[in-house]
């Protein structure tokens, strides 16, 4: 493998028109691992029907923030759609299964974090989502190469401020491009 690996940890991928996987079409994944084995990271912008209240009941959670109760559940990829992923703001707190994303955010899968949440203890500004999105070495440097994906760094004030339906615009914004100006097709100079 050449040292001049990209790596993409703690950026957006903004899904292309030309997406061709309709699991991803109109997407915006927040990248928390990238290296010569693969990548993973979770889906930002589809929230499910299911909200942190119902999601917590059938953990057996009593979720004591009300503000929280209806809160979505996202769709955060493919991948282990029967687990919790909680991507949150670095909080100092030390939960059982977390993984740092260098200059980024956290990503914890272990139910201590859940558990914070419920009590009021945990992360200030998290999402929730059931699944991840996951590729196999050189797999999204393919797909970034066919036109599958736009990459930027990403913003957490997206992740957590922006109103789901307006993250893919919002990351776009990041390029300085909007929808309308996206083109299925690859160019060639």
């Amino acid at each position: 493998m050449p040292n001049d690996q990209i790596n993409l940890t703690n950026q957006f991928l903004i899904a292309m028109p030309g997406m061709a996987d309709p699991t991803f079409s109109g997407t915006v994944v927040y990248l928390c691992e990238h290296s010569e084995r693969g990548a993973i990271g979770l889906v930002i912008n589809r929230p499910t029907d299911i909200d942190l209240q119902a999601l917590f009941e059938r953990l057996d959670l009593k979720l004591e923030i009300e503000p929280l109760a209806h809160q979505p559940v996202y769709f955060g990829g493919p991948v282990q759609t029967e687990r919790g992923f909680v991507l949150h703001e670095a909080s100092g707190a030390q939960y059982t299964s977390s993984l740092a994303v260098p200059g980024g955010l956290e990503m914890t899968t272990s139910k201590d974090v859940l558990e914070a949440v419920a009590q009021g203890s945990g992360p200030n500004r998290f999402l929730l989502t059931l699944g991840h999105s996951g590729w196999g070495a050189g797999q999204l440097e393919d797909e970034i190469a066919r036109n599958g994906w736009l990459t930027v760094a990403a913003d957490p004030m997206i992740v957590f401020d922006v109103p789901p339906a307006q993250r893919f615009e919002a990351a776009l914004s990041l390029l300085g491009v909007s929808a309308s100006m996206l083109s299925g097709e690859a160019g060639h100079a």
